[in-house]
């Protein structure tokens, strides 16, 4: 998001959402731009917005406005994906108009992955799951292959764009995974589980794999639906029935 100088001294406005870089499609939906204070603000005074050159809102100022910001609202009709320059004008009695600088903000509508359905709650059926070797998926995680890591593929997936942050979840362990180059759009996401995250997450009978996925501007794509795997025993002295392990103790002590 950048702006233009311009000679009225007025600053260019801004995004009023918390995620300043661009728009996404939850704050499309009620997009609010500040307005910052100027100098000569004053009750009475007009304040228009223009999207692309357009008329979208307005408001007369009270003396309450006076010394904060202004916020007006985009209808989201005038939102769409690409980028849009956007600049208000500031009508005072007695001066003419002045015109604020401009500033272009990035519009992203398009949801990794696609627009999750309400329906699903927190999956998105429109990702697919991990892809794990057949014979691991099969027979599980055994303990050499603990020692050696496992090896996991996020296939391409709609919407798929440079920055994208992909965050895999193994059991309880999250691991996020470096931003999307432009080498890496359109191509399988290749992963390498280490044994240090195996061993974190513990063993487990029906552990899930999954991803999720957040874009430059904010949009999640909610999580992926998930791959279960059975997570076998990395430690030999936990394959012990706990009573064996018991007597084993107190014969020690003995």
């Amino acid at each position: 998001m950048n702006s233009t100088p311009n000679k009225s001294g007025l600053s260019a406005p801004t995004l009023a959402q918390s995620n300043k870089t661009g728009i996404n499609v939850t704050c499309a939906a009620h997009l609010l731009i500040d307005v910052a204070p100027y100098p000569t603000m004053d009750a009475g005074d007009l304040i228009e917005l223009f999207w692309d050159n357009c008329y979208v809102a307005s408001r007369v100022l009270t003396a309450n406005d006076v010394g904060q910001p202004v916020q007006l609202r985009v209808p989201e009709s005038f939102v769409a994906n690409g980028t849009s320059r956007i600049h208000y004008r500031v009508m005072q009695v007695g001066l003419g108009p002045a015109i604020s600088a401009s500033r272009n903000v990035q519009i992203k509508l398009d949801c990794p992955g696609g627009q999750p359905s309400a329906l699903c709650g927190d999956e998105n059926q429109c990702l697919a799951p991990v892809s794990i070797p057949e014979a691991i998926r099969r027979q599980g995680v055994n303990s050499s292959q603990v020692k050696r890591g496992v090896p996991l593929t996020i296939e391409p997936y709609l919407n798929m764009a440079v920055d994208d942050e992909i965050t895999l979840r193994w059991g309880d362990v999250r691991i996020d995974l470096p931003r999307l180059k432009s080498t890496d759009v359109g191509q399988p996401i290749q992963v390498w589980i280490p044994p240090a995250i195996i061993l974190e997450a513990g063993e487990d009978l029906r552990l899930e794999v999954t991803y999720c996925i957040l874009d430059r501007v904010g949009n999640n794509s909610r999580w992926a639906p998930a791959r279960t795997l059975k997570i076998g025993c990395a430690n030999p002295y936990l394959k012990v029935p706990p009573k064996k392990v018991l007597k084993a103790a107190e014969s020690r002590k003995q």
